[in-house]
């Protein structure tokens, strides 16, 4: 409707003002958390399968839980430190990359990887979809992995949509493995993308590249499958002069298929903006638990922060609140839990 479009664009040019009165908080997407089941069984299976690296951990034991920190590093950097170390913690406090934040609650809690509807759930299915990997051949990479015992759901020869795949790891959250564009010079696999089903996308588009300092890479509807993606990733000022103008078109996907660090991919079936009563299920409640928030580093989580409030974010955690000091969480228009940390981060813990 005109008035939704009107109010849409209105209040994109309010943040965007908003934003233009701030200094930049150098907003930059550092994590995705999902809870696994068994960190021994589920890191070497992206060690081994995904060449990720474990570039940190913590353990924090009075609390009851671990966290594990992988990524892909683009090839030539070597990683020679010792993980759960003053200098990985450095490392990943100022990691320009995003990793993969692995959470094993120690005491054993189902998983529940998502991705039921509303067939099991009226009003409130599953909002997190899946994490993605780039790879220069889906046939070959999934021949190898099914050979090498990992399980799939979709092979890239099934279903209506040729070329692609979904792999499942461990706990059974779905990977899916897409072909990079040829010609990047990029090596094995790298992490994709992060996919989130949004209800509006005209209230997360603004929130995610207004306050967060996201670019939308690409989109693309699908009007008689009713539904429609949108590409957003952390990018540099070269990567954006760099980004083809039509978002819509080919060019633009091969851009993003050409891309090192991965695209949060949000996922809009139409219709569901206009139902008051619908909402997704963000992933951090029993007994739904699994996915559970993405990250970002700002340089003054504090001044970050005094932003959020100022355009009415809704907060879960003050930076100060808590046992943990210099990190916040905040919830996006669908409450999805988004982490902001300080970067550099000491965590320290206060018991």
């Amino acid at each position: 409707s005109m008035f939704r479009k009107a109010s849409a664009v209105l209040q994109q040019s309010v943040s965007r003002v908003m934003a233009a009165l701030h200094p930049p908080h150098n907003f930059t997407w550092q994590q995705t958390m999902m809870r696994i089941t068994d960190p021994t069984k589920t890191v070497d299976f992206y060690k081994k399968h995904f060449n990720m690296t474990l570039i940190d951990e913590y353990h924090f034991e009075t609390m009851d839980f671990s966290l594990y920190f992988l990524a892909n590093l683009p090839s030539g950097e070597k990683y020679s430190l010792t993980p759960g170390s003053d200098a990985a913690h450095d490392y990943l406090w100022n990691f320009k990359g995003v990793t993969l934040e692995l959470t094993h609650n120690h005491t054993p809690s189902p998983i529940h990887v998502g991705n039921e509807g509303e067939d099991k759930h009226e009003n409130n299915p599953d909002g997190f979809g899946h994490i993605a990997f780039l790879t220069d051949d889906v046939y070959k990479s999934s021949a190898e992995l099914e050979e090498a015992g990992v399980g799939f759901r979709k092979r890239p020869d099934e279903g209506r949509m040729k070329g692609l795949a979904f792999a499942l790891d461990p706990d059974g959250y779905w990977i899916e493995i897409i072909r990079r564009n040829a010609g990047t010079g990029i090596e094995g696999y790298n992490l994709a993308q992060t996919m989130l089903r949004v209800k509006d996308p005209t209230k997360s588009i603004p929130f995610y590249t207004n306050l967060f300092g996201m670019t939308l890479v690409a989109e693309k509807h699908f009007p008689d499958a009713k539904f429609s993606l949108y590409f957003l990733a952390t990018m540099t000022e070269e990567e954006r002069a760099a980004l083809p103008a039509d978002k819509g078109s080919q060019e633009a996907f091969d851009f993003m298929k050409g891309m090192f660090n991965p695209v949060l991919e949000l996922t809009h079936n139409h219709g569901t903006e206009g139902r008051e009563e619908f909402s997704h299920h963000n992933g951090n409640q029993a007994p739904r638990r699994g996915y559970g928030h993405i990250g970002f580093l700002v340089d003054d989580v504090y001044k970050a922060c005094d932003m959020l409030h100022e355009n009415d974010v809704k907060f879960i955690k003050e930076p100060n609140g808590g046992k943990m000091k210099g990190l916040a969480f905040v919830q996006d228009p669908d409450g999805y839990w988004i982490e902001v940390i300080n970067r550099g981060l000491k965590v320290e813990i206060q018991e």
